[in-house]
């Protein structure tokens, strides 16, 4: 072999080995799935990672991000054709023993509810084995589910999680300054409330006890026989007016 061959039979393993390696790279920088929010430790989508059970039907699970995608993985629905994927909204489904789930997350509340309202009038005119509900930005579905009970508490382990992160400044949160004046202007008022009612129940048991008393005592004056003006205290039986009411014994008696 001449050094002519040699140098191009070492260009060539050069190309060769640059190709293999520039291949390796793109395949570990370009990601799997193409999601607005995925794990930093593994780079699945968030929403992947939110249907119930996730280890265990992951191998099955399909993720969309446009319409023939999810239709080749759900089948032919009548939702599917009023569902919009612009741009940010995603889709992930699995098989489970209570049905085909089916999740739609849109960038936005609005979106949401807007699909909702498309979502219910569609399934509102079928009789179909289809269990939806709106749990948050997720618009969920349980397909082909024979008992809507099972479906039903498929959809009770769909859980939506997003954390708000403000660029700035959270216009909602309270100082320490006006939390403690808020807390301390509650507890005047809350101790202010109570003193008033307590006053007022006072007030008014006296009231009640007072009235209760001197009806008492009305009835027990109007039931006697004779007049004395003792007040209900002990007097001596003098004057021989009152000879029905027994006189008290005298000390030494």
């Amino acid at each position: 072999m001449n050094s002519a061959q040699f140098r191009k039979i070492a260009s060539a393993l050069c190309v060769a080995i640059f190709a293999a390696s520039f291949a390796s790279a793109q395949s570990i920088t370009t990601p799997k799935y193409k999601s607005q929010e995925v794990s930093e430790i593994d780079g699945v989508p968030v929403l992947l990672k939110h249907l119930p059970d996730w280890e265990n039907v992951r191998e099955q699970a399909v993720f969309a991000t446009d319409g023939e995608t999810l239709k080749a993985a759900v089948g032919e629905r009548s939702v599917l054709g009023v569902i919009d994927f612009a741009p940010g909204t995603e889709a992930a489904t699995a098989q489970y023993d209570a049905g085909r789930l089916l999740i739609i997350e849109y960038t936005s509340p609005q979106a949401s509810i807007d699909a909702d309202t498309k979502f219910n009038e569609i399934l509102g005119g079928e009789n179909g084995a289809t269990v939806y509900r709106r749990i948050g930005n997720y618009n969920a579905f349980v397909f082909d589910g024979a008992d809507e009970d099972a479906a039903n508490a498929l959809l009770d382990q769909v859980k939506y999680e997003k954390q708000v992160q403000w660029l700035g400044d959270n216009p909602f949160r309270i100082s320490a300054e006006r939390a403690f004046v808020l807390t301390t202007a509650d507890l005047f008022l809350s101790t202010v409330f109570v003193i008033v009612i307590g006053i007022g129940i006072s007030i008014v048991g006296g009231l009640i006890t007072g009235f209760v008393y001197f009806l008492l005592g009305t009835r027990r004056r109007a039931a006697a026989t004779a007049f004395t003006d003792a007040g209900g205290m002990t007097r001596l039986n003098l004057d021989g007016f009152t000879a029905d009411i027994q006189p008290k014994r005298l000390l030494g008696e």
